[in-house]
């Protein structure tokens, strides 16, 4: 659910995104609260139930099984769509920590979502709909090569979805399973994902 929305005033002449960015950057979000950048504003995301926090939990250890050292999984890395100035904070993200740490220290810029090699998002009951149609849009667009949806809010039960192959800001290919099945996580992950004991 989105709970708060900062718009940017005449101030910013012109320049709506470096004006967004700037705000971001500068904002106190309280702890737990994620911000994002989307249609032109500010949203502050309220944290999750903690159900949510349990699927993070257990996907990331799975995924700390099969990575390479010099990949990380973070949870609170903001990553820029560049092609649409959108900005999303997912649940996880997976990037090489070399596209992290170039960044300056005192800098909290996002990074470019074209640098994922994975993204998570579970969703919530306020923005599952956003999780489902605008961030998968989105994140192919950028491209993020592999985008998994966790729908604990599925009309016909809670499902794992892996996105896979985006051309044209569309991925060609969905796996989609019910929790209690196993996903496969292509090549260079190669992991068979047990949904069994997700919470929902």
């Amino acid at each position: 659910m989105t709970a708060a929305m900062v718009e940017p005033g005449r101030e910013s002449g012109g320049r709506t995104w470096e004006y967004l960015l700037q705000s971001w950057r500068e904002l106190d979000v309280p702890e737990g609260w994620r911000a994002e950048i989307d249609r032109g504003q500010i949203h502050l995301v309220p944290p999750p139930h903690r159900h949510h926090n349990g699927i993070a939990a257990r996907v990331q250890r799975a995924l700390y099984g099969v990575l390479p050292p010099h990949w990380e999984i973070y949870q609170t890395l903001g990553i820029h769509i560049a092609a649409l100035d959108k900005l999303y904070m997912p649940d996880l993200v997976v990037v090489s920590s070399e596209v992290v740490e170039e960044v300056e220290a005192e800098v909290s810029d996002p990074v470019d979502a074209a640098e994922a090699l994975l993204v998570v998002e579970i969703t919530s009951k306020g923005n599952a709909e956003d999780d489902r149609k605008k961030k998968l849009w989105a994140h192919a667009r950028a491209p993020v090569p592999v985008y998994l949806l966790i729908d604990r809010f599925d009309a016909h039960g809670p499902t794992a979805t892996l996105f896979t192959e985006p051309q044209n800001g569309a991925y060609r290919h969905a796996d989609r399973v019910a929790f209690g099945d196993e996903l496969v996580l292509p090549k260079p992950f190669g992991l068979k994902l047990d949904t069994r004991h997700f919470p929902h």
